[in-house]
């Protein structure tokens, strides 16, 4: 069974930087790809990012410039590194990926890792 761990979420400054880090653990054969979504209060979730395994990436217009995902294929993690936070990006972030492990093609989503912006 593989599954998702999230970590680096916290409370930051407006202007300040976080970077998140996605965790993958199981029987993994490949990974297709990795997406950063976020959900704030209120509002359905969003794709932030996104990472094939050959390292195409994709951002919402929102972060473009300011956000960069990037993959450790060695370690199975995948990072988001977020700079020149703004208050709109107060969201719980989640990382979810797709591909096949010893068995058949899986999806699965990490449990999100909580990101605060303050002014």
């Amino acid at each position: 069974q593989v599954q998702l761990v999230e970590s680096g979420g916290g409370l930051v400054q407006a202007g300040g930087s976080l970077r998140l880090s996605c965790a993958a653990s199981g029987s993994i054969v490949y990974i297709n790809a990795v997406g950063w979504y976020r959900q704030a209060p209120g509002k359905q979730r969003e794709l932030v990012a996104s990472i094939t395994w050959r390292g195409s990436t994709n951002y919402a217009d929102s972060v473009k410039g300011r956000f960069t995902i990037s993959r450790d294929n060695a370690k199975n993690t995948v990072y988001l590194q977020m700079n020149s936070l703004k208050l709109e990006d107060t969201a719980v972030y989640y990382c979810n990926a797709e591909g096949h492990d010893s068995l058949t093609f899986f999806e699965v989503w990490g449990q999100g890792t909580l990101v605060t912006v303050s002014t």
